[in-house]
């Protein structure tokens, strides 16, 4: 009897054991399914639906008087990165070139708000960089600190409103007045705008009407028109687009130059839909051809009917 006992325990054990694992298990697949999505579903939450179009006006001073444009490349460089639109930087500045009061205009909210506008842009990063060296050098050495401020705003060109702010100071130790003066600007441009653009794009909201209405046009659009050699044809295709009320919006004319007409604006439908919508249905007394479509761009010519 006690030799069967014995033979029998390692039976008894083994499907003890056998019997135990199944019911651990299902407990915590069921936990691992539940908890993965969540990460996915936190990123939906923050990510931007609608980003805005951006202009970068920054007067910046190196050495206390000389222009330079180190903190306006740096935040287009991390706009581009964001995947925002920014504005064409040249076009802005041959403009302002050939006025400079648009310039000095943009020194308050409206003034600001009212250039972004000309271009087509949502919002305005608006402010100043300088930077200084100190007057004496270091010790002995052939050292000197260099000061800069960068002092930004964000404001939106639809009501002049100012999304966000941001001022930051630093001192850099250079060798010479050039490259430590730079060296200054960019460092005190990076931490304003790591400060700015996070807060400006948490606070964007498209238009007046909100999210939905966002939602409804997702497609932001720029359109080059060619052959537009008389101003009738230019207030035609002006017209026709912003007569389409429920296929576009925000339509904004950039700029006119040697027959060429630049537009900016929001699009209800993906840009081949819209490029064909055109071809069917031109302003009045014209033909569009359309050349390329592609990269969120449509590029056309008007041709007389």
């Amino acid at each position: 009897m006690k030799h069967a006992l014995l033979l029998s325990l390692p039976c008894l054990l083994l499907l003890a054991g056998c019997a135990t694992p199944p019911a651990s298990a299902p407990a915590s697949a069921p936990a691992r399914a539940r908890s993965a999505p969540a990460p996915a579903a936190a990123a939906q939450a923050v990510a931007p639906t609608f980003l805005p179009r951006v202009m970068v006006i920054v007067d910046e001073k190196s050495l206390g008087t000389i222009a330079t444009a180190e903190v306006e490349a740096m935040a287009i460089k991390k706009l581009t990165a964001m995947d925002v639109p920014v504005v064409d930087q040249d076009m802005v500045r041959a403009n302002i070139a050939r006025s400079q009061q648009m310039l000095a205009s943009a020194g308050d909210n409206r003034g600001a708000a009212a250039l972004g506008t000309q271009f087509g842009a949502d919002i305005v990063i608006i402010g100043e960089a300088v930077a200084k060296p100190s007057a004496r050098r270091i010790a002995d050495t052939n050292l000197r600190s260099y000061q800069a401020v960068a002092t930004l705003r964000a404001v939106r060109t639809d009501n002049s409103a100012t999304l966000a702010a941001a001022s930051e100071d630093v001192t850099q130790i250079g060798l010479e007045d050039v490259s430590g003066s730079a060296k200054a600007l960019r460092s005190a441009g990076e931490k304003a705008l790591a400060a700015l653009l996070p807060d400006m794009l948490a606070k964007w909201t498209p238009g007046n009407a909100g999210g939905n209405a966002a939602n409804a046009f997702p497609h932001r659009v720029e359109m080059t028109v060619g052959g537009v050699d008389q101003m009738w044809k230019l207030k035609a295709i002006r017209d026709s687009l912003r007569g389409r009320t429920q296929e576009v919006r925000n339509v904004a004319q950039r700029s006119y130059t040697a027959g060429v007409a630049e537009f900016s604006l929001e699009s209800a439908l993906p840009l081949e839909e819209l490029a064909e919508a055109l071809v069917l249905a031109p302003p009045e007394g014209l033909k569009i051809q359309v050349l390329d479509v592609g990269g969120g761009r449509i590029q056309a010519r008007a041709v007389a009917q």
